[in-house]
């Protein structure tokens, strides 16, 4: 059972960093369970204000309902008290009701609500499918407007009344006049949460519209680079902020974008690079090149020691 309210839930997440711990796979694409746990306890080490469980870089959308149900026992039963977990939930809203009775059954703190499956949806469907999902969990719930679920200001609002264990949104669209807008008209009701590819990128123009937190992937396996950054960008200590992106975070972007899925693919090459491999990506994504990987791991060895 979890140990936060979805209001303490809340607070707790937009304090602090926030990362998407990849799931561990063998090389026959089987989930690595003793591996995986094994790194949830890495990281939980950290300072964190959550981790997501089978989140987008964990690869939710290769793993079968069953195989997340057990990612997401595996984090609750690994991290320390006091490390919120959240797991996902998402595809119809059926489906996404299913997730989140499965995050409750795995003693998960909250729940990430991912976009649905292939089809487009007007707003009063997006606000009708988040009300279901609330109505069916006592957690606390965080939607990720994303893809085919990007949720409008005004449907936000609407969710924020009707559905009180709603404490968070995460935006992967980088929408500024949408961002904007949801922040001025509901101040401190929900926690706001950079979701972009690399959200280092975005951090610090970001928090200048009161998202306080995003979600960093680069955290996997470069865990003091990325708390020095975000130390940096609450601080706003711009100078640092800069020049950690060009040394690093820019470069590293660099390869990211050449091939569709590398924003999942690139993160697990680095925990390879940094002597923590978590095994391949499992298709429709596909791996680094090896001369990709090679060029990750110098960009990493430029990297103070204490960063690497």
């Amino acid at each position: 059972m979890t140990s936060f309210t979805p209001a303490e839930l809340g607070r707790r997440i937009g304090s602090g960093l926030l990362s998407f711990p990849v799931t561990h796979f063998r090389d026959d694409l089987s989930f690595d369970e003793d591996a995986y746990r094994e790194n949830i306890v890495r990281l939980a080490e950290y300072d964190v204000g959550g981790l997501f469980a089978a989140g987008g870089t964990g690869e939710f959308f290769s793993l079968t309902p069953a195989e997340v149900e057990r990612v997401v026992t595996a984090a609750v039963e690994s991290a320390p008290d006091g490390t919120p977990i959240l797991a996902p939930a998402g595809y119809g809203t059926a489906t996404a009701v299913e997730f989140a009775a499965a995050a409750e059954r795995a003693g998960a703190d909250g729940i990430l609500l991912f976009p649905p499956y292939l089809t487009e949806a007007s707003q009063e469907g997006l606000a009708r499918h988040v009300e279901a999902v609330c109505r069916a969990t006592s957690l606390g719930v965080v939607v990720y407007s994303r893809a085919n679920a990007v949720y409008s200001a005004d449907t936000i609002a609407r969710l924020a009344e009707t559905c009180p264990n709603l404490i968070g949104y995460k935006d992967g669209v980088g929408d500024i006049d949408t961002v904007t807008r949801i922040v001025a008209g509901l101040g401190e009701r929900l926690t706001y949460i950079g979701g972009l590819p690399t959200a280092e990128t975005y951090a610090l123009p970001y928090l200048q519209l009161g998202v306080t937190t995003y979600s960093s992937a680069i955290f996997n396996f470069l865990p003091e680079f990325a708390l020095a950054f975000y130390a940096a960008v609450r601080e706003h200590r711009q100078a640092d902020v800069t020049r950690m992106l060009s040394d690093f975070v820019l470069p590293y972007t660099g390869i990211r974008n050449r091939r569709a899925g590398y924003a999942v693919s690139i993160v697990k090459a680095g925990m390879t690079a940094t002597g923590h491999t978590a095994g391949p990506v499992r298709p429709p994504l596909t791996d680094l090149a090896p001369a990709e990987l090679d060029e990750l791991s110098a960009l990493i060895a430029k990297l103070p020691a204490t960063s690497a």
